[in-house]
């Protein structure tokens, strides 16, 4: 499930830390990097758990309906299909899911408000009104109802962000990496697998963890010899006039291009420029782009940037 988009962002995030901390452990630095992996591994659980939770609202309040002094024909004879989802209840029932759940002590029982203002946006939706009012539901349908919701309410909910953000400092800029791995998720469900459906697993297999590993490792043994690569190539340039995250980055960057031969340049280099596009200034795609491209024109040079061609298995 962590691909290499969001290691790249994880390192970068953690060697930022460890370079404004007094404290410099290289066993610290990878074991913090890890805990964040596993706590995005945890956000993936808990907002998929937001669809068993917000069906488990809509269920209570047409009891709670029905239970009315003096309810209506429509509060006796309500339309179930939304709490009777057969995704939601594949998920609800799922061995792992529930087990994780409870291990990590998982849970939207304080946040409450999330989940009633989530339904009240999904009953207000037109494809909310276009599922329960279709001649038959099945089990496609309710898969994409569910796609739907995600993709159209959860990754654009101000509420949830904050939310999140409060809970857990980890899960800041997660949001909407996570939800992408929880659509593959709806995608893959298989309404023959029952409760032993499988969900993602952390890590796709060994070998990404280890590239994960390795960078971290490789950019905080090589550190002062990065600086002086970056130095010379930023002649008109004080490294401290600088932003210190472009800096960070670059060592990242290349770290990656020298130790991972089967990584192609190009899509190391735009991989680093997003990430600055996203966490640093405005103008530090474009420099940082422009550095790199220098330095590794320079290292083809001296022979010392040798990229193995690889094909359809290459690793991004």
């Amino acid at each position: 499930m962590i691909n290499r988009v969001l290691l790249r962002t994880k390192i970068v995030q953690i060697l930022y830390s460890y370079y404004k901390s007094d404290s410099k452990s290289l066993p610290i630095a990878e074991k913090e990097l890890f805990h964040s992996i596993e706590k995005t591994y945890d956000l993936y659980f808990h907002l998929l758990n937001l669809s068993v939770e917000v069906t488990r609202f809509a269920a209570n309040l047409i009891e709670t309906k029905r239970n009315r002094l003096r309810p209506s024909a429509e509060d006796l004879n309500p339309n179930t299909r939304f709490i009777d989802n057969s995704f939601v209840a594949q998920l609800a029932k799922n061995v792992r899911f529930n087990e994780y759940l409870d291990e990590h002590k998982l849970s939207w029982v304080n946040d409450s408000e999330i989940i009633k203002e989530t339904f009240e946006s999904v009953i207000a939706s037109e494809y909310y009104s276009e599922y329960m009012n279709a001649p038959a539901a099945d089990y496609a349908a309710d898969k994409d109802i569910w796609r739907k919701i995600y993709t159209k309410i959860l990754l654009k909910s101000e509420s949830l962000d904050d939310s999140i953000q409060d809970q857990n400092i980890y899960w800041t800029d997660d949001i909407e990496m996570v939800i992408s791995f929880i659509i593959k998720t709806i995608k893959r469900f298989d309404a023959t697998k029952g409760d032993e459906q499988e969900l993602l697993p952390m890590f796709k297999d060994e070998e990404d963890a280890e590239f994960a590993r390795k960078l971290l490792r490789s950019v905080l043994t090589k550190g002062e010899k990065l600086r002086e690569m970056i130095d010379l190539n930023t002649k008109n340039w004080e490294l401290d006039r600088i932003a210190f995250m472009d800096i960070v980055i670059m060592e990242v960057a290349l770290c990656e291009l020298m130790d991972f031969p089967t990584i192609p340049v190009n899509v190391t280099l735009n991989e680093y420029i997003e990430i600055a596009k996203n966490y640093s200034t405005e103008k530090s795609g474009t420099f940082i782009n422009g550095v790199l491209d220098n330095i590794v024109g320079q290292l083809k040079k001296e022979n010392k940037l040798i990229k193995v061609v690889m094909f359809s298995d290459n690793k991004k």
